[in-house]
């Protein structure tokens, strides 16, 4: 099994909320949507851009707000121009209180 990192406590993110996280030096993009917790890369496919510190979640929807490009979080497919290439997905972990993000991809 993929060794993982701590990300966060649960109550840090609302239902909703995103915020982004390092793992391996790397951003990673955190999600909630109601009790579960997803986690992608967080610089968005078509141009720099941070989805976990600027991006729009509305359910399982993140929208990158510099071009609009949408994606879903929890298996990181591109939805819609001018994103055109899926996001990297990571698993999370929710164990005692605390959320952890695995640091190998997960395939989709």
């Amino acid at each position: 099994m993929a060794e993982r990192s701590f990300a966060c406590e649960v109550d840090d993110l609302d239902d909703g909320d995103t915020m982004t996280v390092e793992l391996g030096g790397l951003p990673v993009a955190l999600y909630r949507v109601g009790d579960e917790f997803y986690a992608t890369a967080d610089t968005c496919t078509h141009e720099k851009w941070s989805l976990g510190e600027e991006g729009d979640l509305d359910g399982f929807e993140i929208t990158c707000t510099l071009h609009n490009a949408r994606f879903d979080v929890r298996d990181g497919k591109a939805l819609c121009f001018p994103a055109t290439v899926d996001l990297k997905r990571y698993s999370t972990i929710v164990e005692d209180g605390r959320v952890y993000v695995a640091p190998a991809e997960v395939s989709a």
